[in-house]
């Protein structure tokens, strides 16, 4: 290339570097640097080559193309998905995606975005997200990523089988909210759950007439609840399907009376198929994030004893093996009663099993809770027309429910 007096100085790039061209002196100086992208400490990935995308053809070379400009701009989304304000009107079919690249990105793993970034998801797509969560004997997950679990709001099943929450776990308050007013199914057996807890886990519907409000099939088997916990279950209006096997609840006459006549219930004389958790599952988009929480979870290192616990098992190794030969003992003796399976179920108008409706559309909860609002409102103006004595003796509430209360 020839210097051109209307035109100044001329570069010229070869190689990644730019040469100084003057025709009248051509061992002038050469002006040279290399040409950089994104290989700076703040790029964080160093040079990019995820934007290319590399192949073989048939004769064994090495071949590449650039992905698309779609592609390179989901991929940057998904590096700052933490910082995006709202998905709220974006496309489904491009939302899925983005789900995708930012699980590739370990976006959902990763305790610092994991949250903000479920939040984001959820709010805009709910139930596409997480439809139906099953975290049977997971009770490791549950601790390690309840912050993550709250952020699914629009579960229709959830299963906590086996879990060991007790009677005050910090999930209840996510059970309870108004976020999980889509539920339908609940499995909380075998979760160490008294009429303490039943209370505790009734609260907000019992008092609020809020949170469980849409629960059709629960499970609560294989924990240490008596009749007077039963009594709490009244408040659920859309109960259909009960199962209370291996508890402190006596089956005879009277429990059968209290059900027909308090919940509309009958004993079902065969087992009923929902509590058999055959169907029960993890469906959505999220579902591989649950898979690799639990792979996350696995893969953490377990803490070493101290000496002094070290001595504590040592020495207390008779009173260990004699409690588990006594708790052994004790199983074989209800294995009899264990096998008796104990479900209730609703009769439908034709006297057959109701069957368990899930919601089919986002809007019915919507709509349902409007509607609660407004026949509430009404209850309210209707009480106030009844006198003090009579108001104060519905609004009566125990000690222990004002606790709970307090609690929420």
């Amino acid at each position: 290339m020839y210097l051109n007096d209307d035109y100044g100085a001329v570069y010229v790039r070869e190689k990644g570097e730019l040469r100084y061209v003057n025709a009248d002196a051509p061992q002038q100086h050469r002006l040279s640097f290399k040409l950089c992208i994104d290989t700076s400490p703040s790029a964080g990935h160093g040079k990019r080559s995820d934007h290319f995308i590399f192949t073989y053809n048939k004769e064994g070379s090495l071949r590449y193309t650039v992905k698309s400009l779609f592609d390179i701009s989901l991929q940057f989304i998904a590096d700052h998905i933490e910082h995006v304000d709202s998905l709220v009107g974006f496309p489904e079919q491009m939302a899925d995606k983005l789900f995708s690249v930012a699980e590739e990105r370990h976006k959902f793993t990763n305790p610092q975005t994991a949250p903000r970034a479920l939040q984001l998801f959820c709010e805009a797509y709910e139930e596409l997200v997480l439809k139906s969560l099953c975290l049977r004997n997971r009770h490791l997950l549950i601790s390690e990523r309840l912050e993550e679990i709250k952020q699914f709001q629009s579960l229709e099943s959830l299963d906590l089988y086996g879990c060991r929450l007790g009677d005050s776990h910090d999930i209840f308050k996510y059970v309870t909210s108004d976020a999980l007013a889509s539920l339908v199914k609940l499995f909380m057996g075998a979760n160490r759950l008294s009429d303490a807890g039943l209370q505790r886990l009734t609260a907000p519907i019992r008092v609020m007439k809020k949170g469980l409000e849409n629960l059709q099939l629960l499970d609560l088997s294989e924990n240490p609840i008596t009749e007077k916990g039963l009594g709490y279950l009244t408040c659920f209006p859309l109960l259909k399907k009960l199962d209370i096997s291996r508890t402190n609840v006596k089956l005879n006459v009277t429990l059968k009376e209290f059900f027909r006549r308090k919940m509309g219930m009958v004993l079902s004389e065969t087992a009923l198929k929902e509590f058999a958790h055959s169907d029960c599952k993890t469906e959505g988009w999220a579902e591989q994030v649950i898979n690799q929480w639990e792979i996350t979870a696995s893969e953490v290192p377990m803490k070493e004893d101290k000496p002094k616990t070290n001595a504590l098992r040592f020495y207390g190794r008779e009173k260990f093996v004699c409690e588990t030969l006594n708790s052994l003992s004790r199983t074989n003796d209800v294995t009899k009663e264990d096998k008796v399976l104990v479900h209730f179920y609703k009769l439908d108008s034709c006297g057959g099993i109701a069957s368990v409706e899930h919601n089919t559309h986002p809007t019915t909860v919507a709509t349902v809770q409007k509607g609660k609002k407004r026949r509430l409102s009404v209850e309210v103006e209707e009480q106030s027309t009844v006198p003090l004595a009579k108001r104060q003796s519905l609004s009566a509430l125990s000690a222990e429910d004002l606790d709970l209360l307090n609690s929420y």
